[in-house]
């Protein structure tokens, strides 16, 4: 199964005809065409030049990188010229395609419909209000059956939807409707299949400041009597004269008619009294012996948990979401918290690095979103987060830390559990000093982000692995390498979409951005070999493997780590691409052995 790098990526541009066959075909077709000619029907073969190659499938890896190199050297160049000749160089930025292109999926429309029925705007409403006129414009469908209508019997997206022919009729009249299957929609009466979605009069009162944090506000003046004081008081060294920003003008008058200032209440003298959940595990939700799915930024959507809990995981949290944008009600943020109802076991996972906003950021979750956890994000070694004292900072910020979490754990009715580095020097290990001090602290399990260094481990967390064979849950519960078939793992992706187009929507934008996600995924996806192609097993997850041809053309296909070969296999679950599509992913996947 071994080849060259030259004849895998000629086997899949011939569409997985072996090299002799190619040759042959290519003699055949030079023959019955003149020298110029326009190579529409040969696209995807070997004779197709590559002038006449779609643009997103024309670089190839090493073009790629080529490219990127000399658009950061330039880069840099600019950056030196305007640097100061005192200031020392940061370190290099890699692991991320900084400058990767980023398209809007609403963007893929020219004119989109105006799902406004009486539109203020008049003729200067910039979408289409002629259903006839959207349709000659729209892109034809992605397939012939539409996963909502046939999941939930009705399709809301009507006529946008890019399978509507599946569910849309015209009447005698011109004008079209959406059908109903009435027996699926009784079926699905009383169920709520996403939870924790961010409610409208929330968000107002949120960006209002009108949510009292009265638990918040009580701890935080149980440690302003040891010394802490708001970031207010910190910048200045003076009392604010407003109440806090996230605290309501009744609140804080109630709180400062019970209490002066200068007065704490003899029972907050210890520091709160905190409710311990235990050291490792707490009572009510048991941690012991479950695969937990690690938080994952971007390739962690709700869609991917979908496909992990079919495959066994128990214990599944969201994204990384940010403390301040949660309070703020950003609506993406909230996006990151929402619970699918196949997640019997759910926690978020937020990020901060003040005992402030984390503490009413955990009394806000608690009470109003269903979770059955909280985990404290203090393994993120991005500098954005890192540079503010958040992520793996505050493993250097103990004190910061311990207020952090024994004020989460006095609000939060659920347990608290926090992700740690070993360390966050190069070749310092730090994580076996603060396992014990977070113990003490009241959290009820903490997970390493790197590797188990104790032989005590109550249960397992699998971030990469999960990205590149979900199945491996499955694998784990059952004590074998699971040899899975191209077939399979093609109907693991067909699922993927499917949960995608729930979640994001069927319309042009939805399809989209589940086609981005999609292709995210496969970043990743592309590094798993077939069991039955190693030499041993099981595969190692730094391993980089040479190039090898599948046992047959799919398998080669989704051994391809070629953008434009994503492409091809998103194109064959959601439809061709747009005309202006263009990806690259977020990652560069550098995780390799060099």
């Amino acid at each position: 199964f071994l080849t060259t790098k030259e004849k895998f990526h000629e086997f899949l541009d011939s569409d997985g005809q072996l090299p002799d066959k190619v040759e042959e075909k290519k003699e055949e077709v030079v023959k019955k065409q003149p020298p110029l000619h326009n190579n529409d029907e040969l696209k995807g073969t070997t004779v197709a030049s590559e002038e006449e190659e779609p643009a997103a499938k024309k670089l190839k890896v090493e073009e790629e990188e080529k490219n990127g190199e000399q658009e950061k050297e330039e880069d840099e160049e600019e950056e030196k010229k305007k640097r100061k000749p005192w200031k020392q160089e940061g370190k290099r930025q890699r692991g991320q395609n900084k400058s990767r292109p980023h398209v809007k999926p609403n963007s893929y429309e020219e004119r989109p419909l105006c799902d406004n029925r009486k539109c203020h705007y008049g003729d200067k409403c910039k979408y289409l209000h002629d259903v006839a006129e959207y349709l000659a414009s729209k892109p034809a469908d992605a397939g012939p059956a539409c996963h909502l209508y046939d999941t939930l019997g009705t399709c809301m997206y009507g006529v946008t939807c890019r399978f509507a022919l599946a569910h849309t009729a015209a009447d005698a009249d011109g004008t079209f409707r959406s059908l109903r299957d009435e027996e699926r929609i009784k079926a699905q009466e009383g169920r709520t299949p996403v939870r924790n979605v961010l409610d409208k009069e929330l968000q107002i009162r949120l960006r209002k400041h009108l949510v009292p944090f009265a638990k918040s506000a009580e701890y935080l003046r149980s440690i302003a009597a040891d010394g802490w004081k708001p970031r207010q008081q910190q910048r200045n060294g003076k009392q604010p004269a407003a109440p806090s920003s996230l605290e309501s003008p009744a609140a804080a008058a109630a709180a400062a008619a019970q209490e002066p200032a200068a007065v704490v209440d003899s029972g907050m003298e210890n520091k709160m009294v905190v409710k311990t959940i235990g050291p490792l595990t707490d009572v009510d939700v048991d941690f012991n012996d479950k695969l937990y799915l690690a938080p994952l930024t971007t390739c962690g959507n709700l869609p991917f948990r979908r496909v992990c809990k079919r495959f066994g995981a128990d214990i599944t949290c969201g994204e990384m979401a940010m403390c301040t944008n949660l309070l703020q009600a950003q609506q993406s943020e909230w996006a990151l918290l929402k619970r699918h109802e196949s997640e019997d076991l759910f926690g978020v996972q937020i990020e901060g690095c003040f005992p402030d906003t984390m503490t009413r950021c955990a009394e806000l979750i608690n009470d109003h979103i269903d979770v059955d956890f909280v985990d404290i994000n203090s393994g993120c070694p991005i500098d954005l987060v890192y540079k503010k004292g958040g992520g793996c900072g505050l493993m250097t910020r103990t004190r910061k830390f311990e207020q952090i979490i024994r004020g989460m754990n006095y609000v939060l009715d659920v347990p608290l559990t926090v992700k740690i580095r070993t360390g966050v020097q190069e070749k310092y290990n730090v994580a076996h000093k603060l396992i014990p001090e977070m113990k003490q602290w009241g959290v009820a399990m903490i997970t390493d982000a790197m590797k188990a260094r104790e032989t005590g481990v109550s249960g397992l967390m699998i971030a990469r692995g999960a990205l590149i064979k979900p199945w491996i849950f499955t694998e784990i519960k059952e004590g074998r390498d699971w040899d899975i078939s191209s077939s399979e793992r093609l109907d693991i992706l067909r699922n993927f979409s499917n949960y995608g187009l729930e979640h994001w929507g069927s319309d042009t934008r939805g399809l989209e951005k589940t086609r981005t996600f999609l292709l995210e995924w496969l970043s990743f996806l592309c590094r798993y070999i077939p069991v039955g192609l190693l030499e041993r097993a099981p595969q190692r997850i730094n391993d980089r493997p040479p190039y090898y041809l599948g046992r047959d053309y799919l398998e080669s296909l989704m051994a391809s780590q070629h953008v434009g070969d994503w492409v091809k296999i998103s194109e064959m679950l959601l439809g061709p691409v747009p005309k202006n599509f263009n990806f690259l992913p977020k990652h560069k996947a550098n995780a390799y052995e060099k």
